[in-house]
């Protein structure tokens, strides 16, 4: 590692991330990871791909549920699936940014304890979900979870 990247990842933490957004036609794009992975947006309302703002939903659904089921799992619940519905409100004047979001969180498993679930998606919101508080600033973000015994 050179003396600048060096300076670089000391100044930023390690936590510097990298991606390229490349139009490929009328209002479909093609966004590319630092680490190779590709996923497309489209912004002509979601008709061939997710749309931008879909994307936001589903990155905070993805990053959401990778907290609550770890943090279930360090708990030792006995866990089988989960998953998170997402729903956003949008502001009626442009730019429609999100006023309000909502995630319901159902979790599946064994013996599952209403305590852990709760803390975890608690935790989740209000600690470890990067995704989540960039936009606790600006969005009402809430949340609820339904369990389902096997």
């Amino acid at each position: 590692m050179d003396i600048l990247n060096q300076s670089l990842t000391t100044t930023y933490g390690n936590t510097k991330l990298k991606a390229t957004v490349k139009w490929v036609e009328q209002e479909l794009f093609m966004g590319i990871s630092e680490s190779g992975h590709t996923l497309m947006l489209d912004a002509n309302g979601g008709e061939l791909a997710p749309s931008p703002l879909e994307n936001v939903l589903i990155s905070l659904g993805g990053c959401s549920s990778v907290d609550v089921v770890s943090i279930l799992q360090k708990a030792r619940q006995t866990l089988t699936a989960c998953h998170v519905e997402i729903t956003g409100t949008r502001v009626e004047s442009v730019p429609k940014l999100f006023s309000d979001i909502h995630l319901h969180f159902v979790i599946r498993g064994t013996d599952i304890n209403e305590k852990h679930v709760k803390r975890a998606v608690s935790l989740s919101a209000d600690k470890y979900c990067s995704v989540a508080l960039m936009l606790n600033n600006t969005v009402n973000i809430t949340h609820d979870f339904t369990i389902i015994a096997d």
